[in-house]
């Protein structure tokens, strides 16, 4: 197999059809970098939906008022539906399958803040204890709001890494007051969020916020979490959610439009489906791709072998055994598509790796990237199939006799 005169016969056969060679080439290159560009793009697809959807829980549920858009036991349509601070109480206590639970008081719009001579406007919103784990919010230094906090409606606050640089410069805010529209707030935690806008945020007690802003007991939306078994029952949540804020408020538990519910984790689950069947169809026109270049290799190899009737009946009547003949080829043909698959396997992965580098994402498109080990199976594949490509005209010619082969 390592003998130098086969070699040296290879590559004279290969220097005397330099464009077919090149063809031959090219076209296993291609099929190998197409699939390796296509599954990278269907890797930063999917890993743009998961980068949007884990910045928040994505077993969640999140319940929010609305306007009542049906009759139901004398009651006319268009009454307002404002959730309390007992909703969320009955909430908690009644529906099944929750892991953690918070509610939001306004918070979307910026307010006024300022520390010392720094001023600068960013969301404060009111919040529960379980916020942070709704928002996959990391504790950078101190604490974030506790239930001591909302029970005695303390004014202290957890900020985000962007109102701590903006507010505090270089100095520690943990102890600090930050007047927030006019109130001051003690901050006890910092906090970093991937989410976009998630870290331009400070977060404080609800109850403190219901009093300071006359909230009342108004709550805007209640965000929840489900447990593991509550993910394969968020439907039978929203029934029970709607059951009893219906029950309460006098609205019928079919009309959508006096609470709406969004279910996330049903949100979710669609868009990794969805995911999964661009990348299915990604791995058909890869595998098609392949094949392509496959059977041009066949083809090529079949020619090769048709012109070379004459020399291989010389071979044979010079004593060479079809064994011989069959292993040239087949070298010739294994060389080809191993030189030519590692070579489109470099060029994929440096253009995903340049991707990269230079910052090719977007809100739903990050990272580019493949799975090595699939990467060089591919490549092993196109190899193997050349071989096999080379073996099937390579026995025909090892059957042909020298007197036949030399008529030719």
């Amino acid at each position: 197999m390592f003998e130098k005169d086969n070699w040296q016969e290879i590559f004279a056969t290969m220097g005397k059809n330099k464009l077919r060679t090149i063809l031959t080439s090219v076209s296993v290159a291609w099929g190998i970098f197409i699939l390796i560009i296509l599954l990278g793009a269907g890797r930063g697809l999917y890993n743009g939906a998961q980068s949007q959807f884990m910045q928040d829980a994505v077993n969640s549920i999140n319940v929010e008022g609305g306007q009542t858009g049906m009759a139901y036991k004398g009651y006319k349509p268009g009454r307002q539906i404002q959730l309390t601070n007992e909703d969320f109480a009955d909430l908690k206590r009644e529906v099944p399958y929750i892991e953690y639970q918070s509610a939001v008081f306004q918070g979307r719009g910026a307010r006024p803040m300022s520390y010392k001579n720094n001023h600068a406007g960013f969301v404060a919103r009111p919040v529960m204890p379980d916020h942070c784990f709704l928002e996959n919010a990391k504790l950078l230094s101190g604490r974030f709001i506790n239930k001591i906090d909302i029970d005695e409606f303390r004014k202290v606050c957890a900020i985000g890494v962007p109102v701590r640089d903006e507010l505090f410069k270089e100095e520690d805010p943990i102890g600090k007051f930050i007047d927030v529209d006019g109130t001051g707030f003690k901050v006890v935690g910092v906090f970093t969020d991937a989410g976009n806008n998630d870290n331009t945020r400070i977060y404080i007690p609800l109850t403190t916020a219901q009093r300071a802003f006359n909230g009342k007991n108004k709550i805007g939306n209640i965000w929840m979490s489900t447990t593991s078994e509550g993910l394969y029952n968020s439907e039978l949540m929203i029934a029970k959610i709607r059951n009893i804020l219906a029950r309460k408020y006098n609205f019928s538990p079919e009309d959508l439009n006096a609470v709406r519910v969004e279910n996330w984790s049903e949100n979710y689950k669609r868009i990794t489906g969805l995911l999964d069947g661009i990348n299915i169809f990604i791995w058909i026109i890869g595998i098609f791709t392949l094949i392509a270049g496959i059977v041009g290799v066949s083809n090529i190899m079949m020619i090769i072998v048709k012109e070379r009737t004459k020399e291989i009946g010389v071979r044979k009547a010079i004593g060479a055994t079809p064994a011989s003949i069959v292993m040239q080829i087949i070298m010739e043909a294994v060389f080809i598509t191993g030189v030519a698959g590692y070579a489109g396997l470099l060029l994929g992965v440096a253009l995903l790796e340049a991707a990269n580098k230079i910052g090719i994402d977007s809100d739903f498109f990050k990272n580019p990237e493949i799975n090595f080990s699939v990467a060089i199976s591919a490549t092993g594949l196109i190899i193997f199939s050349g071989a096999i490509a080379g073996f099937i005209p390579s026995l025909r010619a090892a059957r042909v006799e020298p007197v036949v082969a030399l008529r030719d």
